[in-house]
């Protein structure tokens, strides 16, 4: 696996444009906080699969259950937004055999934070789904692009056309 941030990417080629993807990563967010500080999105605590999931041109919001890992006080908001930047994931080496993988991602730092309560009759991923915490176990989760637009408009993020 690269351990730099060099690579290409088709998108940023001008190749064959696939349309971006968009997920919800989910974190605490003391862990968002320093993926925004770093420009880097890590999920799963460092698993490389999710991560690999992700392609340039993608978009990712953080959804945070937590203000801190792993006893902090319940939030339940969306804590970041960004677009994943070219070049292939890599690993980093933080001591003690831990070795994360990332991607780099442009986040919009002057998104709000958003709630989640309000939305949750709105997103079809939430819609009429009593135990809607469910899904985010997951880690990472694919959403529509309307949902995905929603969510960004609650954190006051304009998408590109």
């Amino acid at each position: 696996m690269p351990t730099s941030r060099s690579g290409g990417s088709e998108r940023a080629a001008g190749k064959a444009v696939t349309p971006p993807r968009f997920w919800i990563g989910v974190a605490s967010r003391d862990h968002v906080r320093r993926g925004v500080a770093g420009a880097f999105c890590q999920l799963g605590h460092g698993k490389a699969a999710p991560i690999r999931r992700l392609s340039p041109g993608d978009w990712i919001a953080y959804y945070s259950p937590r203000e801190s890992h792993p006893d902090g006080a319940p939030l339940q908001a969306f804590t970041a937004i960004g677009e994943v930047q070219p070049g292939e994931p890599y690993a980093v080496d933080m001591g003690e055999g831990f070795v994360p993988t990332r991607r780099d991602v442009r986040f919009r730092r002057r998104a709000k934070e958003a709630p989640i309560r309000p939305l949750l009759e709105t997103l079809a991923l939430t819609r009429g789904k009593p135990g809607w915490g469910a899904v985010f176990r997951r880690g990472l989760v694919e959403v529509s692009a309307d949902d995905f637009a929603r969510i960004a408009a609650a954190m006051a993020v304009a998408l590109p056309a």
